[in-house]
């Protein structure tokens, strides 16, 4: 059995529950494999203060430093983050806070056979550094802003470039990902797409009139779901409804853009027709998923954005923007479409279009069940076994 040390930012907590989901749903499944065990060293930043009021810097505070979720170990090991000069140094900061607490698993019978980094920065970095150090081989998968965005900046340019040189696997969730990672450099032949899935089990058609009638949805009702950040449009989707009359809209999630938000739902005299949810369960926002008709995603930027499959499994389909991998995603009429510009105009002609001649839902949940973790779980075992010296 392969045994795994997993390093990543990304990674729920008792404090952020909802943290980094995508990537404990991504191990999940490869622990089902039967084929590995592992253990999860999810840095945290520090910060002194446990208080509310300090947002998620409270939140960080209040992360435990040890906890298992669904029988994993997982250590919360704290980095400091330096204010305005930190994105250059934060890799090594993180690499200098982890290294004890790795070396320490050694010593204490815990020894691994790769490293599994998720986030090429800073994690990806600080893991090469790691992996290096001990002796150890090491993968690092690409997720979006990580590969997106980062790079736009020289210093992290250079060291994603050096990690990607120095790593023994490279991962992407998506080929537009891929080809941000070729555009630094690295030879195509060195990199596996190994897209998300998602959980057909969790994510399933409901009884859609109970449902609704839960939720006190009436007509037509769009949902849109993501932290309440600028780069993923919930602007744009609630100036496009301004001009969809008799459509609802549901917006799942939080963050700092929440006041702003509601100010312009407030301006635009629509506030009969919005509704903010704040952070769901996976559960809850299933029921959310297959009462609304459909989901807008209007994101500046993505790598693989899950909300598609979990609303598409849901039989709910999904107008997005043209942006990362989301064409690896929406390729079909049953998925949903694409709008043809990110601007409210574009959103505005693809939800008429949409609602319009709408997929069937149960043509919608069946283009889903394409995306099964199974083949990601195949590749990663694959991908593991070769760097430990275990495959072909």
């Amino acid at each position: 059995m392969l045994k795994i040390l997993t390093f990543t930012t990304l990674y729920p907590n008792a404090a952020q529950p909802g943290h980094g989901l995508f990537v404990e749903n991504r191990l999940r499944h490869l622990i089902a494999s039967g084929e590995v065990s592992l253990r999860v060293v999810a840095p945290i930043p520090w910060f002194p203060f446990t208080s509310a009021r300090f947002g998620k810097y409270g939140a960080y505070a209040r992360a435990p430093r040890y906890e298992e979720r669904n029988g994993v170990p997982i250590y919360h090991p704290r980095f400091p983050v330096i204010p305005k000069i930190g994105r250059n140094a934060t890799p090594r900061l993180l690499y200098q806070a982890v290294r004890p607490l790795v070396e320490s698993l050694i010593r204490d019978g815990n020894d691994f056979d790769l490293i599994d980094s998720h986030y090429f920065y800073p994690d990806g970095v600080a893991a090469v550094h790691l992996a290096r150090a001990l002796a150890k081989p090491v993968t690092i998968t690409g997720r979006g802003t990580d590969l997106n965005h980062i790079p736009d900046f020289s210093n992290p340019r250079r060291q994603i470039q050096w990690a990607a040189e120095h790593a023994d696997g490279l991962i992407t969730v998506s080929r537009a990902l891929r080809d941000k990672l070729t555009g630094l450099g690295v030879a195509a032949e060195r990199v596996t797409v190994l897209r998300n899935g998602v959980d057909l089990d969790l994510f399933r058609p409901v009884d859609r009139n109970a449902a609704r009638q839960e939720l006190a949805f009436k007509g037509r009702t769009l949902i849109s779901v993501g932290n309440l950040i600028p780069l993923k449009g919930h602007d744009l989707i609630i100036r496009a409804l301004s001009r969809l009359p008799g459509i609802g809209l549901v917006i799942v999630g939080d963050g700092p853009e929440r006041a702003t938000l509601e100010s312009l739902v407030h301006t635009l005299g629509i506030t009969d027709r919005v509704r903010f949810l704040g952070l769901l369960n996976q559960e809850d926002l299933a029921r959310v998923y297959g009462a609304a008709d459909a989901l807008v995603l209007a994101s500046s930027r993505e790598g693989w954005p899950n909300v598609l499959l979990e609303s598409m499994a849901c039989g709910t389909p999904a107008v997005a923007t043209r942006v990362g991998g989301i064409p690896e995603i929406v390729a079909e009429g049953a998925a949903g479409l694409m709008a043809d510009e990110r601007t409210v105009d574009g959103l505005v002609s693809a939800i008429d279009r949409l609602f319009a001649d709408p997929p069937r839902r149960e043509e919608t949940r069946a283009y889903a069940e394409r995306f099964s973790w199974d083949a990601t779980t195949k590749g990663q075992l694959d991908i593991f076994k070769r760097v430990a010296g275990r495959g072909s």
